[in-house]
């Protein structure tokens, strides 16, 4: 438990913040600045589940429209985080190519007119192409697309510094504290967790692959949220002092990624599989069709995987983040379905998110991104989920 008021008591909090990965615990040091606040987390530490599990980079073109509009409003933060906020660089350049077959051509031009309206980014063809990756096997891709702003994220250094602030601004953290009961009387919600009793005026529901169990216990509305396994393998480098360099490398379809880390190569399936909330864990057939696709695609041969793991991303309909009020109970504030990109649209949507439980209006270098609040209220998920 973190420094604060006594959390228990009746009368001592604004907001119950449930979950603590990257999401909640940037959210709840937004909100810490102006009000009491108390972070639930059901693991015995923040970010066990798809925070600690993701291999996280910047990429203003990965997304869907309000996804992008998020990411790049989240880059200054990123570059020049609040003083004290980490002693390590959150960024280290890393490109992006986004590679594409003789069939994926149409998609990967259609990709490149939208992007090109927002960031710089480049066709490569021929040798153009080969120069950028040389360990794409000949006559696999025919095109890509380049992103040279790209960038590493440090997620544990991202994470922590959340966590570090939310401390510093008076919030309390309570781990190994699942969420047992969730009921909103009166002014007030009283939330049972870990064998306590918290009330606060608010709640924002931040559980991840857990938020639609939760807000089915708070009887709050249905997002249809699912959550999707994603597997990634690490494997050894034919040369790391020639692949450390290399692009993130994604298929246009997302059916694969292969990325340099330190020396090694996590390499992705890209799957996203509907799976129950859990500890989710890497199946064989996963496996089996992650290397098939890497050695299809670059000049590789995966003899050894040095570490498995898998991840649950959580999706809704449109695979747009679920950021707003409920309209079936008061108070009771959603925060989900961020899928894949939570880590880089983080800075931006937890100021957002916090902007919208306090009753403030959305800060305007975010809207000045093109962002749309209404592409992430939860009214949108009528058309969707009927």
């Amino acid at each position: 438990m973190g420094a604060g008021a006594d959390p228990s008591a009746s009368n001592s909090l604004d907001v119950i913040v449930i979950g603590a990965g990257i999401a909640g615990a940037s959210v709840a040091a937004e909100l810490s600045t102006h009000v009491r606040v108390l972070l639930l987390e059901m693991e015995s530490q923040p970010g066990y589940h798809t925070t600690g599990r993701s291999a996280a980079i910047f990429a203003p073109v990965y997304g869907p429209q309000p996804i992008r509009a998020l990411t790049r409003a989240s880059e200054a933060f990123f570059l020049t985080p609040p003083s004290g906020f980490t002693e390590h660089a959150i960024f280290s350049p890393r490109k992006i190519l986004m590679i594409a077959r003789p069939d994926q051509e149409e998609t990967l031009d259609a990709l490149v007119e939208e992007c090109q309206a927002e960031t710089p980014v480049e066709k490569l063809t021929g040798s153009r192409l080969a120069e950028e990756h040389p360990l794409i096997r000949d006559g696999y891709a025919s095109s890509a697309m380049l992103d040279p702003n790209g960038q590493d994220i440090d997620v544990h250094a991202l994470h922590q510094g959340y966590l570090k602030q939310f401390r510093e601004r008076g919030g309390t953290l309570v781990t190994s504290s699942t969420v047992e009961g969730l009921s909103k009387g009166g002014d007030n919600w009283t939330v049972r967790a870990g064998g306590q009793t918290y009330r606060a005026a608010k709640v924002v529901n931040a559980a991840g692959a857990w938020a639609e169990d939760i807000g089915q216990m708070a009887g709050a509305e249905t997002i249809r949220l699912v959550p999707k396994r994603r597997t990634a393998l690490m494997i050894a480098s034919p040369s790391p002092q020639q692949t450390d360099p290399l692009p993130l490398t994604v298929d246009i379809d997302e059916d694969f990624y292969l990325k340099p880390d330190a020396g090694r190569l996590l390499i992705s399936p890209a799957n996203e599989d509907p799976s129950p909330p859990c500890d989710a864990q890497p199946e064989e057939l996963d496996i089996a069709y992650c290397i098939d696709r890497i050695e299809r695609a670059f000049d590789l041969s995966v003899r050894r995987i040095d570490n498995k793991w898998a991840g649950l991303r959580s999706f809704v309909g449109d695979k747009c983040p679920v950021a707003g009020f409920s309209g079936q109970v008061d108070g009771f504030y959603w925060l989900a379905g961020q899928g894949g990109y939570g880590i880089q649209t983080a800075p931006a949507l937890s100021r957002f998110a916090a902007a919208q439980v306090l009753g403030n209006p959305v800060p305007t270098d975010i809207l000045d991104q093109g962002l749309d609040p209404a592409d992430l209220a939860v009214v949108r998920l009528k058309d969707l989920v009927s």
